[in-house]
């Protein structure tokens, strides 16, 4: 509910200060090829490996999944962006190939080798971003931006699994009654991203639009990264209706360490990213 709340307060408070002719909304789709980890335990030898949420956890590798964009340009060189991006799956797997242990917090997860189990991976992404054009001509514009994002992910299994406090681990075993399913929700705080971008008028109607972002900043027990790529071409359909197609790289990778006393219990992590197609419809006000 939290990421819900914020994205919404985000698009109020942008629309209370908007000039209707200022701003356009955009609503769209990518299909996204993920790719997506997470570091665990092997209970038996101790060592960590990356668990595979495709290939060991049967999520889908090749998924349409939704966005939106709020644009508000508030004078001729300077405008904001609020954007939203959904990132949900869900898979089961029949038998998991090989243990795993992973700790949240104080608590540890056991799950053991053949158990079925039911995996959810949600990750939502809200973006803050002010954009300012250094360089304008009649076609072409050069620009650099600076923003804030929030990632919002929630990891979840269902199915036979042992959970035991970390200081009564013994010899990697959780020796408590199983549970039904755990979830772990984790909310960054507000990472920055630096971006820059281009704008080119292909053809009365028609525009070429490229950007690119990246951040990599540690801060406190999170260490996190993005990097977003984006080359659309935007035609104007009719009125104040227009259209996008496009082509993007996403990838956002989130480390959080644990404050662990057992050496062989792994720092939770997720890696996510998807390369592929994007389009969208928009409206300009």
């Amino acid at each position: 509910m939290l990421k819900s709340y914020t994205t919404v307060l985000l698009f109020s408070a942008l629309s209370c200060y908007a000039n209707a002719e200022d701003m356009s909304i955009a609503v769209g789709g990518f299909y996204s090829h993920s790719d997506s980890s997470m570091d665990v335990t092997n209970p038996a030898l101790g060592n960590e490996f990356k668990l595979d949420f495709e290939s060991d956890l049967e999520l889908k590798e090749k998924q349409f999944l939704p966005f939106f964009e709020f644009k508000y340009q508030f004078s001729d060189t300077n405008h904001v962006i609020v954007d939203w991006k959904q990132l949900h799956r869900e898979g089961v797997t029949q038998g998991v190939d090989q243990a795993f242990q992973m700790q949240i917090d104080d608590t540890v997860y056991d799950v053991k080798a053949d158990t079925e189990l039911s995996t959810t991976l949600n990750i939502d992404i809200a973006r803050l971003s002010y954009g300012h054009d250094f360089y304008q001509s009649d076609d072409l514009t050069f620009g650099l931006s600076i923003g804030v994002h929030a990632m919002f992910i929630e990891t979840g299994f269902e199915g036979s699994i042992n959970s035991c406090n970390a200081s009564t681990l013994v010899n990697n075993i959780c020796t408590e009654q199983p549970i039904p399913s755990m979830v772990d929700e984790s909310v960054t705080a507000p990472l920055p991203n630096l971006g820059i971008y281009a704008n080119y008028n292909l053809a009365p109607g028609w525009e070429l639009k490229t950007h690119a972002q990246y951040f990599q900043i540690k801060l406190d027990d999170v260490d996190g990264r993005l990097i977003d790529i984006k080359a659309e071409v935007e035609a104007h359909i009719n009125g104040r209706w227009y259209m996008s197609a496009a082509f993007t790289y996403y990838q956002v990778d989130v480390d959080i360490e644990q404050d662990t006393h057992q050496d062989s219990v792994a720092n939770h992590n997720v890696s996510y990213s998807f390369i592929g197609p994007m389009i969208s419809v928009s409206y300009k006000f």
